[in-house]
């Protein structure tokens, strides 16, 4: 029965149009491309030896013309076998990335951190990639060569041929096997180490200004160097296990090499062989192991990828929190909210609270109010629909908008944050919803990350701005006063009340000046 991500895998090769066709291909463009760097060097040995017998020239030719066919073809099959292998790889690993947006679209809230998040969703996706073009290609012809090759040699010599054969299974499959077996708890630990280590740096990048002013960085970066050094201590495992694994490789190829000159003197002697056969027999065989010497690697890229992908599989199989992406609605000339009896609550997890009821009409503001963790963030998800209520209604009229507490900007220019609301919104239409957020900013302007290169009042309003943007007809607004002073925090208000127009407004808030401008309150208790 396949695991999970084997049958990950096998999903997205059915799902690339001719998928398998691509693999076949791209796997006997690469056996070619080994074989002939294996004959280049075996029809080149007998060239020399049958040169240094100063034969006619006549009866060089075929190997010189020979010897200039495997070169070149070498090079070209190598070229499109890449291409080939790459072109099915990129197209399962795009496959994936959609099927994991799509995923994540369909969810609220996965309950991961955002940095492991980021490395599953980017990192490890792409371990698709590694699947096909680092494990299964390599392995695969080099299992075509190997055969290949000692069927030639078992043409002049069986003992050779038979030495060469098992030196190159132990070279290119047991000791491949052994470093996987041995190096497994090692690489298997390195990618979600990765992901740890990529979640705590984001935490410190974030908070980093936090940190330095209370005195808390040393113990932050102390967190950091000791998920490096647990990443780089299973780093040494691996290479030193594949280190143990390329010295067995290269006996093995020595033994090939040395039991061919054996075998092969004694043919030679006893005339079952031409002389010039003798470098031949010697040479090829560190032809095939050259090709075998990646294969330690690929059976522990294999580990990682296993790893990898079985994270990936957790994402795509997760349960859903809400319905994720909100659904937009209709609009309304009569935009309204009307919750009753209402009991709210993540799903999978207790109600936070319950028995809310208000309506809220055209010109009307509603704030939420309560001590923290009391559900009004709970209660805002669940009026715009992205979680249902555990119990009650509600229900909207219009289109509904959310002004989030810790609304992301982006390291772009302010028109593109603002499209943020409306992809479609006009250059004029950026520019009057900046107006309307109070901003006189140049759209063309380039921000920071997390609008660094802005004030908070600016950050705000920039955030706002988005709502304007867009034609939504129920605005939903968390704490947009927060972490503003006074002055400020009045002018964004002033200019929020003023721009609004008729739109209900329904506002989650600690702020008592925010209270105060409200015509309702809706007072939510644990």
């Amino acid at each position: 029965m396949r695991s999970g991500w084997q049958r990950l895998v096998a999903e997205l090769l059915r799902a690339v149009p001719r998928g398998r066709w691509l693999l076949a291909a791209a796997i006997a463009l690469a056996a070619l491309a080994s074989g002939a760097s294996i004959a280049l060097l075996g029809v080149s040995a007998w060239l020399i030896s049958k040169a240094a017998e100063h034969p006619n020239f006549l009866d060089l030719s075929v190997a010189a013309v020979g010897v200039r066919f495997f070169g070149i073809s070498r090079g070209v099959f190598r070229y499109t076998e890449r291409l080939v292998g790459h072109e099915l790889a990129l197209r399962m690993q795009s496959a994936l990335r959609l099927r994991t947006y799509t995923t994540l679209a369909r969810t609220t809230l996965l309950g991961r951190r955002h940095g492991d998040l980021l490395v599953r969703v980017v990192a490890d996706v792409e371990a698709v990639q590694d699947v096909v073009v680092r494990v299964v290609l390599p392995f695969a012809s080099a299992v075509v060569v190997m055969a290949g090759t000692t069927a030639m040699l078992a043409r002049f010599s069986i003992g050779s041929a038979t030495v060469l054969l098992v030196t190159a299974v132990i070279a290119g499959l047991i000791l491949p096997a052994w470093a996987q077996r041995v190096s497994r708890d090692a690489d298997a630990a390195a990618v979600p180490l990765r992901g740890l280590l990529a979640d705590q740096v984001r935490q410190t990048a974030l908070v980093a200004v936090d940190l330095v002013a209370y005195d808390a960085d040393a113990a932050a970066l102390a967190r950091i160097d000791d998920l490096d050094a647990q990443l780089r201590a299973a780093e040494r495992r691996a290479t030193a296990v594949r280190a143990f694994a390329a010295a067995g490789q290269v006996l093995a190829a020595g033994t090939a090499v040395i039991a061919a000159l054996w075998i092969g003197g004694q043919a030679v002697v006893v005339g079952d062989i031409a002389p010039r056969l003798l470098a031949v027999l010697v040479l090829t065989p560190l032809a095939l192991h050259e090709v075998l010497g990646g294969l330690a690697q690929a059976a522990q890229t294999l580990t990682r990828a296993q790893a990898a992908l079985a994270r990936v599989v957790e994402v795509l199989e997760a349960e859903p929190v809400g319905r994720g992406d909100a659904p937009l609605g209709e609009a309304s000339d009569h935009p309204s909210v009307h919750v009753t009896g209402l009991t709210i609550g993540w799903p999978g997890f207790a109600p936070v609270t319950s028995g809310i009821s208000f309506d809220l009409a055209a010109g009307e503001s509603v704030a939420v109010v309560g001590p923290s963790g009391v559900g009004k963030t709970t209660l805002a998800a669940t009026v715009l629909g992205l979680i249902p209520p555990v119990k009650g209604d509600v229900t909207t009229a219009g289109r509904v908008g959310y002004l989030a507490q810790d609304a992301h900007l982006f390291a772009t220019t302010i028109a593109e944050n603002v499209r943020i609301g409306n992809k479609d919104a006009t250059d004029a239409e950026v520019v009057k919803a900046l107006a309307e957020a109070g901003l006189s900013l140049d759209p063309d302007r380039v921000v920071g990350e997390l609008g660094a290169t802005l004030s908070g009042g600016e950050a705000r309003r920039l955030a706002l701005s988005r709502l304007l943007a867009g034609s939504y007809d129920v605005l939903v607004l968390d704490e947009p006063s927060e972490h503003l002073d006074a002055p400020t925090a009045n002018a964004l208000l002033d200019d929020l009340w003023s721009g609004v127009g008729t739109r209900p407004l329904l506002v989650v808030t600690h702020d008592e000046r925010v209270v105060a401008r409200c015509d309702k309150v809706v007072r939510l208790t644990a």
